[in-house]
């Protein structure tokens, strides 16, 4: 009886940890692709200029090789980050920002529309 109510929360505790850290890997890359969209500028223009010195060495793979590297570090950086939180113990349920995430309503943003002082008094017969 102890054994399988063991095993039955070692299963619960591992289904948990990599619920989390799924969660935070969807969270970061979604954010790094909306909030981040004005860095991809500047590491556009870094990769340009890469691409541009390496051709001389790099014959026919420079333009390859910088957007495998570009895509690598940001594909490691969100799965390392989502790795340190997870670990951490930050859950993405805990976190207040993050209520979108879970479906929880935010109870203080009160959502005013323009039209409601022209309409919010009518009645219909």
């Amino acid at each position: 009886m102890a054994l399988t109510n063991s095993q039955g929360l070692e299963k619960t505790y591992s289904l948990m940890i990599a619920q989390s850290f799924l969660t935070w890997v969807f969270t970061l890359a979604v954010c790094s692709l909306v909030i981040g969209f004005p860095i991809l500028i500047l590491v556009v223009t870094i990769g340009a200029l890469l691409m541009v010195t390496l051709q001389s060495m790099f014959s026919m793979s420079a333009a390859l090789v910088i957007a495998a590297s570009i895509l690598g570090i940001h594909i490691l950086g969100i799965v390392g980050t989502a790795a340190i939180l997870t670990f951490r113990g930050i859950h993405p349920q805990d976190v207040t920002w993050l209520a979108w995430l879970n479906g929880r309503e935010n109870s203080t943003a009160l959502s005013v529309y323009a039209a409601c002082p022209l309409t919010c008094d009518i009645t219909t017969p």
